[in-house]
């Protein structure tokens, strides 16, 4: 075949450009993005081979990958804080008061406050007063039951073991289930490592409690009520996760209330680790009201534990399902003022609730048309709370109840906001001029 003959294109040279030049191009090749050309393109694209990008497009590409970098390192620096107790620490602390900080910009009232690793009551909560906690008391009547705690049921189980090492039959003639040696041993020695626990891996043997058939039996011999309250918080996470709600809900009201009760009765406040334990509880939400707050509310305890478990529920999402319950039966209940505490948190969450909620919240208030007692503040908010969030939902019937209500129970702050909320604005101007009437 004949040699191609080289086709001279205008402008164009055989000539090797300068070095200096070759240089410099070879510097700029990784820095600067190229174009090629196109076919069917311009003389111009098509008469160099190789044409950089301008200054601005550079500009824009160093921007992108400087900002991919940044997000590789800050990925590279959280890491290595999760794996840094100290700074688990610190990262609790801000979610805790990213949380508050929420709540105060929704409006709602806080019931407590943080206290060098401790929540104790807001002092400035209306209707959490000494006074406000008599007049609870003289409603609820002098109900001296003692409490069956932890400790009891644990020192009961130990003298059952010791009656059977005796060779003693319980009531059924039935020789009472023996544990084997080694597990009564490993188990104990757990609940020695335990109540000296503060951070760190539970042991192996005590993460595979909620797998056994008789995790409740083998818990006992690690002495719950003498745990760390580090070691409760880790321990109601593990609990939390693995049992079914059924399970949990035992859990909750076997140890975990009874720990945070104790705490509360001997400081006057709520270790912090035994706060995030309460909110852990709430993964499962149909245990935490069975094991926590109903038996609460049916057991008359004092308002300070009352503010503190529904501070819990101001700062947890729940679902309205289980809410709506919850709602319903404490609304059912003998009145106390724990119930109340926990009314007003549930609505002021602002479910949507179905009209059987809306109506037994309506008779528990019409309840007490007939009640000459002297009603406590708590019982005036959980009112207004109703109405505010739910006036819409209320029936002319049950207006009508209320306002009987509110003439035999008077309040001369709260009620005529409930009025005003109600009935209008010319209901409450008329109640405010009757009030100043009076004092007049």
């Amino acid at each position: 075949m004949p040699k191609e003959k080289k086709l001279n294109i205008r402008g164009q040279t055989t000539r090797h450009a300068p070095l200096g030049q070759v240089i410099q191009e070879d510097a700029n090749r990784g820095k600067y993005a190229t174009i090629r050309s196109r076919p069917g393109g311009s003389d111009k694209n098509n008469r160099d081979e190789e044409d950089f990008l301008d200054e601005k497009v550079s500009s824009k590409i160093f921007a992108m990958s400087r900002e991919q970098q940044l997000e590789v390192e800050a990925e590279e620096q959280l890491d290595s804080r999760r794996k840094d107790p100290r700074s688990k620490k610190e990262d609790s602390e801000d979610e805790g008061q990213d949380e508050e900080s929420v709540m105060n910009d929704e409006g709602m009232e806080d019931l407590v406050e943080h206290d060098a690793g401790y929540v104790s009551v807001n002092k400035n909560a209306a209707g959490l007063t000494e006074e406000e906690e008599a007049i609870v008391a003289a409603m609820m009547g002098d109900s001296k039951e003692e409490r069956r705690t932890l400790a009891d049921i644990i020192l009961e189980k130990i003298n059952e073991k010791e009656n059977q090492d005796n060779g003693d039959e319980n009531e059924e003639g039935e020789q009472l289930d023996e544990l084997p040696q080694k597990v009564v041993e490993v188990y104990t020695d757990i609940g020695k490592i335990l109540s000296r626990y503060t951070s760190g891996k539970l042991p192996k043997a005590f993460k595979v409690l909620p797998s056994l058939s008789n995790w409740e039996e083998v818990l006992y011999l690690t002495r719950p009520d003498l745990w760390t309250p580090q070691a409760m918080f880790s321990a109601t996470r593990l609990f939390a996760s693995n049992l079914n709600p059924k399970m949990a809900q035992r859990f909750y009201n076997l140890v975990l209330l009874d720990s945070v009760r104790a705490d509360i009765m001997q400081n006057h406040k709520l270790n912090y680790h035994y706060f995030m334990a309460l909110k852990k509880a709430v993964y499962k939400p149909a245990a935490f009201f069975k094991g926590i707050l109903l038996p609460l509310a049916k057991e008359n305890c004092t308002l300070r534990e009352a503010a503190i478990i529904a501070s819990v529920l101001q700062r947890v999402t729940i679902p309205r399902e289980h809410s709506a319950v919850a709602i319903h039966i404490l609304a059912r209940m003998d009145y106390s003022g724990a119930a109340s505490i926990f009314l007003k948190t549930l609505l002021n969450k602002k479910y949507s609730l179905p009209a059987p909620v809306i109506g037994t919240m309506v008779k528990h208030f019409a309840f007490f048309i007939d009640d000459k007692r002297v009603l406590p503040v708590l019982w005036h908010q959980c009112l207004l709370v109703f109405v505010e969030r739910y006036k819409n939902e209320v029936k002319d019937e049950a207006r009508d109840l209320l306002r009987q209500v509110m003439k035999q129970h008077f309040h001369p702050k709260i009620t005529p906001e409930i009025r005003r909320e109600l009935f209008g604005i010319q209901a409450f101007k008329e109640e405010r001029s009757e009030i100043n009437s009076m004092e007049t």
